[in-house]
């Protein structure tokens, strides 16, 4: 089959037309698969080796392993955070003078006392010839034992909100 000049320009200028789409199609493809490289460098760490799929897997054992760490975090957080709400948080210190013949005030009553309010409150009487010291327990802000009027006051200023 023999074919005439002008079919074989058409043939020959289908053929060049072809070759720059193609050409085009490459240069695109190129550009594409240089930005795809660039945004997986910023996304994978430094240094790794092997493909991506390997690359991703690693990726996801290390978020597993990072879940459980969170897991046991917030496990512990929530251990200290009931063991905090038992420990001494408010405390008040009341000083006083309950006899007229000592100078200053050497006496003193003290609240200590959780997040609920219990704890103890501590009092010492400071005389010229002695002192005397006295702890009693506190529940929720009460003891069942007669208090002082400094020892009440020391445990509503521990029970007061601070500013």
């Amino acid at each position: 089959m023999i074919l005439d000049e002008w079919t074989l320009s058409l043939v020959v200028l289908a053929l060049v037309v072809a070759v720059l789409v193609l050409g085009v199609w490459v240069a695109l493809l190129q550009r594409s698969e240089a930005g795809l490289r660039r945004r997986l460098r910023r996304v994978l760490p430094e240094g790794e080796s092997g493909g991506i799929d390997e690359i991703l897997d690693r990726q996801l054992k290390r978020l597993d392993g990072l879940g459980e760490r969170v897991d046991a975090l917030n496990k512990l957080h929530h251990e200290l955070d009931a063991l905090s709400q038992r420990t001494i948080q408010k405390v008040a210190v009341i000083r006083y003078n309950p006899f007229s013949d000592t100078g200053g005030d050497q006496s003193f009553a003290i609240a200590m006392l959780d997040s609920l309010g219990n704890g103890v409150v501590l009092s010492s009487l400071h005389s010229r010839t002695d002192t005397r010291v006295f702890a009693k327990p506190v529940q929720s802000g009460r003891s069942k034992f007669q208090l002082s009027d400094e020892e009440q006051d020391a445990i509503k200023k521990a029970l007061a909100p601070s500013p």
